[in-house]
């Protein structure tokens, strides 16, 4: 057993990278919820029989969801990045811990593109008294953003999870000791 075996880094990253995952999958859901309050079903087109306070209000909800979104993602980044350092799990018997690390990397600037578009309605809720229009033009920029990535991306989450359930791809200790 070597000296990472039996450090605790790798269990202590592993749980808070479960436990941050939960509320930025979670708070993401929660943010689709609300944002299908804004629109027509289907359509990037806003629902007109919201009241402008009503409005308002689902957009001071978004704020507040993504500003958990985003904290829990750095979260999970960086927990998930000491777990892959610390683990003693290597990714040649581990083919699923591989894949499931290129899913979640691959899309960190998808992800750092979107935390820019939240990080602006973050700010005009808390920092200034904009109105709707501006909220409105963020949230169509946002929900049309990258043709289609973010929802790849959160299909790869899922991924992730199932692969970590199932571990596909894993060498049994006889084989890793052949070859």
């Amino acid at each position: 057993m070597n000296s990472v075996d039996s450090s605790p880094a790798w269990r202590i990253a592993l749980f808070i990278l479960v436990l941050s995952s939960t509320f930025w999958l979670g708070g993401a859901h929660a943010r689709l919820l609300i944002a299908n309050q804004l629109l027509q079903g289907g359509t990037l087109e806003f629902n007109t029989y919201l009241a402008p306070e009503s409005e308002r209000e689902l957009f001071r909800l978004l704020s507040f969801s993504s500003l958990t979104v985003i904290l829990s993602y750095g979260t999970a980044l960086i927990s998930g990045t000491i777990f892959l350092w610390a683990t003693p799990l290597r990714f040649k018997e581990h083919g699923w811990l591989m894949l499931s690390a290129i899913l979640f990397y691959v899309f960190v600037p998808v992800e750092a593109f979107l935390i820019f578009l939240d990080g602006k309605m973050i700010y005009y809720e808390f920092f200034t008294t904009e109105g709707n229009s501006v909220f409105r033009e963020l949230f169509i920029a946002r929900m049309g953003a990258l043709a289609g990535a973010p929802f790849i991306a959160t299909l790869c989450y899922y991924t992730i999870i199932g692969l970590a359930v199932f571990q596909p791809m894993k060498l049994s200790a006889a084989k890793s000791h052949e070859g």
